[in-house]
């Protein structure tokens, strides 16, 4: 089976979840006999398959399933062509209206109409696909007339190897020392800046957020003020070149998101061995178990006991840290392969 799997503007995705995501699909259907292309157009981009139309030959290259990531024009017109040419089309809804909010500046005043245009887009598929089924649900409520089928980011274990030798470096580097709360991906209030900084003020441990800023003009008045005004003990790096200097360094995983479809880092984190202090909302219920492989928690008072309590009990740390390895287990790349196969014969057999 050929299966173009497309995200448009991919360059500019490397450091998002989106891209992360993307990356792992193509790394589990590299494990199964599907044919991937990661380019709708004839010779990889537009300019050149629009020379190829005008010589006669076509615009777009030959698959029998289109899967898009995005939700932009490259996927639009990826999803017009697949619905005049009779080709299954499988939209990837990585984007919801409510995980938009509280990203990038102005993004809440743009969440309630793109909620309408995610209802017309996703709506065009023959099966949307979706990470979690939390997202499943929010999707239901829009409503989205299409299939909907959720399956796992997963977690790509193998990128993670040797994480434990970047610990002594990367916490000389950035002066960390004691039990390291720590955070990995964009800095964005959804994903819970403030009580992350807020939980700062008030105890002695260190805080680092691993990953990308935007301090400029995109940025939320939010970012930008913790940008300028953290408290001592909360460090952000920006850009990490390799995640497992975050992942070594790290010793609790401190995730106070407000919203999200999954969380790939959280996965990322727990594939590592670490414990997990997560806010407890729907999505991460459905994944993860209180005092198996995380500690929930919806106060500040809450997430100050759960910290101290990991930083007094190492036995309870090792505990939470196992079986947080095989949790993350279950989202391998082996099962996002079989999933994603299932999910492109249903469509090219209906």
């Amino acid at each position: 089976m050929r299966v173009l799997n497309y995200l448009e503007i991919e360059s500019r995705l490397d450091r998002s979840g989106i891209g992360t995501s993307t990356d792992q699909q193509r790394a589990a259907l590299a494990r199964t006999d599907v044919e991937v292309l990661t380019s709708p157009w004839e010779g990889g981009t537009p300019p050149s398959a629009l020379r190829s139309a005008l010589s006669g030959t076509d615009f777009f290259r030959d698959y029998e399933v289109a899967h898009c990531n995005l939700i932009g024009p490259g996927s639009l017109a990826v999803a017009r062509h697949a619905k005049r040419n009779d080709i299954p089309l499988v939209l990837h809804s990585h984007v919801t209206s409510e995980d938009f909010a509280e990203s990038f500046r102005g993004s809440n005043y743009v969440a309630r109409p793109l909620r309408y245009y995610l209802r017309w887009f996703y709506s065009q598929a023959d099966l949307v696909l979706c990470p979690s089924e939390y997202t499943k649900r929010t999707l239901l409520d829009y409503p989205i007339d299409a299939p909907i089928r959720p399956i796992s980011n997963g977690v790509d274990s193998d990128s993670l190897e040797g994480f434990e030798q970047f610990r002594e470096e990367t916490r000389a580097e950035y002066d960390l020392d004691g039990l390291v709360a720590f955070a990995v991906g964009n800095v964005f209030e959804r994903k819970g800046l403030t009580d992350f900084c807020k939980l700062a003020e008030r105890t002695d441990y260190e805080f680092v957020w691993f990953g990308p800023y935007d301090s400029g003009p995109q940025a939320s008045k939010t970012v930008r003020y913790w940008l300028r005004n953290h408290p001592d003990n909360v460090t952000f790096t920006g850009w990490m070149d390799d995640k497992r200097s975050a992942f070594g360094a790290g010793d609790v995983y401190l995730f106070p998101a407000k919203k999200e479809n999954q969380g790939i880092a959280v996965l990322e984190a727990m594939a590592c061995g670490k414990p997990c202090i997560l806010r407890d909302i729907p999505v991460f219920r459905e994944f993860y178990e209180h005092e198996y492989d995380c500690l929930f928690c919806e106060t500040q008072e809450e997430f100050a006991e759960a910290l101290d309590r990991l930083a007094d009990d190492p036995d309870l740390r090792q505990r939470l840290g196992e079986n947080a390895r095989q949790t993350a287990a279950e989202h391998s790349l082996d099962r996002v392969g079989e999933r994603l196969v299932s999910a492109y014969e249903e469509v090219t057999t209906v």
